[in-house]
């Protein structure tokens, strides 16, 4: 029977306990940036993770019949951090009540690692977590989807930006240590042990996306750091109808990666109101010496939940889109949207429905399907692609 926590058989494991890796000192990183790969429908998978060397000698399990020699010494393989906390956070997903003493015999650690993973998942990565008395064991208090993104450094931060716009060109550079890093990273939710020369990544691996404009690696450091600094930045920026730069002052909020392009949201001083800017449309960006409090209820997915892909608005639109059966197949495959619902129609084709605030960016993803799609609504983007198909046709006459 396990008690209500109790902290007190976690003092003085420093010198007894194995040492574990250390969680990192920029956890402001999980607020402030985010790659939303959802909102065009790649799915990050859960993954296993390799078995690390411990600093620790200890003793394997043997039958009571076995005499135990020194010579029988090994050492014990133990999870990283990140790999205790998933299973962590999966037992107590499943409302099984995991006490302290399971869960260090499910994932072979002890007790008192098992408290400071649970300390850290709750005052590092926020998770609702609480010792239920009647089920004599953890639960979440509020609905929980997924466990938090992985930790980086700010340098690796950097890195994995540079090596999205291309790898290759940084071999042999000052930036390949902290790639290396990162990617190390972000490899060790494999199982087993795994040896890469980087020269094998190219021939085994590779992304293809549609080419954006370069961001000055500047600009990015100045805004990552303005971010997770909450500090004033300026920059000039030119819309993309102007013809000139403008001067903006920005309290920025969030960081985020959208369909491969890097987006700053906060609250732009001149306009007082929230506002979004592609790094790739700044330049002369400085970092302020005003610093300010980012509002505590801001919240990216709030921000984003009713936009098509980084474009947000007041209003309210219930579009309703009809695909042919080959357009369907495509459409099926893919999580285009959080609010999506789709019909099967006759045919083998579908109606897909979206609650979006904005109209901006789903017209011209509409027309890219050409004549396997029909818009049933509203009757405004029915207009706007009417409107520009008889654009296109106007153009290309004779």
């Amino acid at each position: 029977m396990d008690d209500e926590e109790d902290s007190a058989d976690v003092m003085g494991e420093q010198n007894g306990d194995v040492r574990e890796c250390d969680y990192g000192k920029n956890s402001q990183i999980y607020r402030n940036m985010s790659f939303p790969f959802a909102s065009r429908g790649v799915q990050p998978q859960d993954m296993s993770r390799p078995r690390l060397t411990s600093r620790r000698a200890v003793l394997p399990r043997r039958s009571s019949s076995v005499k135990l020699q020194a010579s029988a010494r090994r050492t014990l393989h133990t999870r990283p951090p990140l790999d205790r906390m998933q299973q962590i956070f999966q037992a107590i997903k499943s409302g099984e009540f995991p006490n302290r003493h399971r869960l260090a015999a499910d994932i072979e650690v002890t007790i008192k690692t098992i408290q400071r993973d649970l300390d850290f998942m709750r005052e590092r990565l926020n998770l609702p977590i609480a010792f239920d008395q009647e089920g004599k064991g953890y639960r979440f208090t509020q609905p929980i989807s997924s466990f938090p993104m992985v930790e980086l450094t700010e340098s690796e931060l950097v890195s994995v930006f540079i090596g999205q716009k291309a790898l290759a060109q940084y071999k042999g550079t000052p930036f390949e240590a902290p790639l290396r890093s990162a990617f190390d990273k972000l490899t060790s939710n494999l199982s087993g042990k795994l040896t890469m020369a980087w020269s094998d990544l190219d021939a085994l691996v590779s992304f293809k996306s549609f080419e954006v404009s370069p961001v000055d690696l500047t600009t990015f450091q100045t805004t990552s750091e303005a971010v997770c600094k909450s500090m004033e930045m300026s920059f000039d920026y030119k819309k993309l109808d102007a013809t000139k730069y403008e001067k903006r002052t920005l309290q920025p909020y969030h960081l985020a990666c959208v369909l491969d392009q890097w987006y700053v949201i906060g609250l732009c001083l001149k306009r007082k109101a929230l506002r979004t800017f592609v790094l790739a449309r700044m330049k002369n960006a400085k970092l302020g010496s005003a610093v300010f409090e980012r509002p505590a209820d801001f919240s990216i997915e709030k921000h984003l939940k009713n936009s098509f892909g980084v474009f947000t608005a007041k209003g309210s639109h219930t579009v309703r889109l009809k695909f042919d059966a080959f357009a369907g197949q495509l459409v099926r495959e893919r999580i285009w949207h959080p609010s999506q619902k789709i019909q099967e129609t006759a045919n083998g084709g579908l109606e897909l429905t979206l609650q979006l605030s904005s109209l901006h960016e789903i017209e011209p993803w509409v027309l890219s399907w050409g004549e396997h799609v029909r818009v049933t609504g509203p009757a405004e983007l029915r207009k706007r692609v009417l409107r520009r198909l008889k654009a296109a046709v106007r153009d290309f006459r004779p």
